[in-house]
């Protein structure tokens, strides 16, 4: 087998015959749609799955199928022939391995960590909504990784669609360069087809059956002049990426389309052009003409030809090759509990090969693992693999330490890849046993879940004895408590949802912390001197040993920082977890005998106590973006109710027939606002809410959640 080749259980594929891509996109702009079509088309399913009748293969958990949405990413590989002469990749078969990923907000972890391993992403919008704000998130976070993406226009049969002003919020409100490859024909009802700009081709789909034929036929007169406008802006956008073409067209001369296609192949890899195609995912039409975008425009393993990391001893920089022959290296994105082989490891491998029964080295925990066997997957379906090569996604059984954003590698050369960052959550509640056979029940599958789920956290209450959880929304818990029942068997009672506020202080304090124990025989012994002071938001939390001439030994020095973090988790103003906040430790004494690891740990969280009360501590809490979509006649009632929760608008924009009213809401003010809109606004507007910043509760606000919460400890 050449080197560089990936073998299936069917057949070999070369790298640069293999594309990494994920569908991104707002809730409900049709992601699950369009995957399941590109089952279908590629031969990976003989039957179109249908959301609304809960028979979609990438929507496979049960709470999926009920509620219509996509929770957890599903990972799928499939095959397609590009059948064009002039395609810049060739006529072969290309292997696409997919991530489809959920677009709820309370599920963005999943968006992050698929993002950070692909090579390629399509961006679905919906030809009426255009733009929305989930759509600028994941954006966001596809820029940030550098993700190369190409944008499909969906549901242009939709009323109220409107291709034009989709590619005008491209530019507006994601600061892209939409390269338009496919100009639709007709819309709402009347759509039909699309014209391919640089071949002149319309295209066709004759009703709206599974659509897999089209026809070719004459550019319909009615968009003649839309396509020669839109297709001159085209040449124009290709050529100026390439110099050679540059000079053919200023020249007067068009270059030809083979020539233009190679180029832009180029433009999209560089990310200086996004293609655009149009169609409908639900009447089955302009899906193929996009399957081939994929193939001819999106990078292979190749394309990115290397990965950088550092040296996990000298934080030198490494840059590694994406190839077989390279020492292995890849990254653990995601965690999940199978019924059946247990737990998944999925691992994008990046240098190197892998083999079952193979000992590899995660290089972020400093530990060796051992791979027992391996996966291909099929949202919940398994091949097993004997071999894994480089530029491959897999998933891995066997690995018992590894979590999410873990490099592992090849023990004699290793290497740190740059992890996943998440957000941290925004909501919890109490969760406890309803019997005495689920409190066991319950510690192992909540284990388990937040295992798979970085945004999802458990602690407990050591003054109440309540398991706390805490996640990124209403719907984000709802979800984890549901799957306890279903899949553990586990029965919970849980409270109200409540804000997760933080604690913080606003200037520079000391603290001294002395624990000195005298009771016969050995005693206890540690002293340490602190400073706090306050960070900018959004930092967390820095630690720095200021430590001179040995007054504390360096073995000490780890457990004051642990006794300070363990502290500090528990907070002192309201029980909440205090953030933005440096800590330097600068000064202490210790004692030949009696000092201990143990006296030191004491020692730091009692110096954190003293400066905290010092530092004017305050309480921040969680600010969310909202956007509501409404009718111009309710406005002013959306506008006068978000003032009301001490609101900030931010300004409003006309979307359609709707107006969109921005703004920045504390999260307190925002429980049950979903039926408060209804009733306002007759059941006709909606709203989308992101967790977007912390910002300091207002004092007489702050003094009603620390008296409610009983811990006035920094008073």
């Amino acid at each position: 087998m050449a080197a560089g080749d990936i073998k299936t259980t069917n057949r070999i594929v070369p790298l640069d015959h293999v594309r990494n891509i994920g569908i991104i996109a707002h809730i409900d702009a049709g992601k699950t749609t369009t995957t399941e079509r590109i089952l279908y088309y590629t031969g990976k399913s003989y039957k179109i799955g249908d959301i609304d009748e809960g028979t979609t293969q990438m929507d496979w958990m049960a709470q999926e199928r009920e509620r219509g949405i996509t929770i957890v990413s599903a990972a799928t590989t499939t095959f397609w022939t590009v059948q064009d002469t002039n395609s810049p990749v060739g006529n072969d078969s290309f292997r696409i391995n997919i991530i489809d990923t959920p677009g709820h907000v309370d599920f963005t972890a999943e968006v992050e960590r698929s993002l950070r391993v692909l090579d390629g992403a399509v961006t679905v919008l919906d030809a009426e909504e255009t733009v929305q704000s989930q759509t600028e998130t994941v954006w966001r976070q596809a820029d940030k990784y550098k993700v190369p993406r190409i944008i499909f226009v969906n549901k242009n049969d939709k009323l109220g669609a409107n291709f034009e002003g989709t590619i005008k919020a491209i530019i507006d409100r994601l600061g892209a360069n939409p390269a338009v490859m496919a100009y639709p024909i007709g819309a709402e009802q009347a759509f039909r087809g699309i014209v391919l700009l640089l071949e002149r081709k319309a295209l066709i789909w004759q009703g709206d059956e599974t659509g897999a034929k089209y026809t070719e036929e004459e550019i319909p007169a009615e968009v003649k002049d839309k396509v020669e406008t839109w297709r001159a802006k085209l040449i124009e956008q290709i050529c100026e990426t390439d110099d050679e073409l540059l000079t053919k067209f200023l020249n007067g001369e068009e270059p030809t389309v083979a020539e233009m296609k190679k180029a832009l192949r180029k433009a999209v890899i560089a990310y200086k052009l996004v293609p655009v195609y149009a169609g409908a995912s639900l009447r089955n039409k302009g899906v193929q003409p996009m399957l081939d975008a994929i193939v001819e425009y999106l990078p292979s393993p190749v394309d990115v030809d290397h990965v950088k990391g550092t040296d996990p001893v000298t934080g030198e920089e490494i840059v590694r090759k994406t190839i077989n022959e390279a020492p292995m290296a890849g990254l653990a994105f995601k965690i999940q509990a199978d019924p059946h082989v247990g737990r998944l490891t999925y691992f994008r491998i990046y240098s190197g090969t892998v083999k079952s029964g193979q000992a590899i080295w995660n290089a972020s925990k400093q530990k060796e693992e051992r791979v027992s066997r391996m996966l291909l997957m099929h949202a919940n379906k398994r091949e097993e693999i004997d071999q894994a090569y480089a530029g491959e996604i897999v998933a891995l059984v066997g690995l018992r330490e590894t979590t999410t954003g873990n490099t592992l590698c090849d023990k004699n050369n290793p290497i740190l890849l740059e992890s996943i960052s998440f957000p941290e959550p925004v909501i919890s509640l109490a969760i406890e046993p309803k019997t005495k056979s689920d409190q066991e029940k319950m510690g192992l599958a909540l284990n388990k879940l937040g295992d798979e789920d970085p945004t999802f956290r458990i602690k407990t209450n050591h003054e109440t004895g309540q398991t706390i959880i805490s996640g990124m929304g209403e719907l984000h818990l709802e979800i984890i408590v549901d799957r306890m029942k279903r899949e553990f068997g586990v029965e919970a009672a849980t409270g109200a949802p409540q804000v997760a506020y933080k604690e913080t202080v606003k200037k520079k304090a000391e603290g001294e912390g002395k624990y000195i124990r005298q009771s016969g025989g050995r005693g206890q012994y540690g002293h340490c001197f602190i400073y706090v002071e306050p960070l900018t938001r959004g930092t967390g939390y820095e630690w720095e040993n200021a430590i001179k001439g040995g007054a504390i030994p360096g073995e000490f020095i780890p457990a004051i920082e642990k006794g300070i973090k363990e502290a500090m988790e528990n907070g002192f103003l309201a029980g909440f977890p205090m953030v933005d906040v440096k800590v330097t430790l600068f000064d202490g004494t210790y004692h030949d005998v009696d000092s201990s690891e143990m006296a030191f740990k004491i020692a730091g969280s009692m110096a954190i106590q003293a400066a905290v009360k010092k530092a004017d501590m305050i309480l921040l809490e969680p600010i969310m973006k909202v956007e509501v979509s409404t009718p111009d006649e309710f406005m002013g009632e959306v506008i006068g109710d978000l003032s009301s929760k001490r609101a900030q608008i931010l300004g409003t924009d006309k979307r359609g027939h709707l107006t969109i009213v921005n703004a920045y809401v504390p999260l307190a003010e925002l429980s049950g606002y979903a039926t408060k809109l209804r009733s306002l606004t007759q059941g006709r507007a909606s709203y989308y809410m992101e967790p977007s910043h912390y910002e300091e509760v207002p004092k007489n606000i702050a003094e009603g959640i620390i008296a409610k919460s009983g811990k006035n400890a920094a008073s």
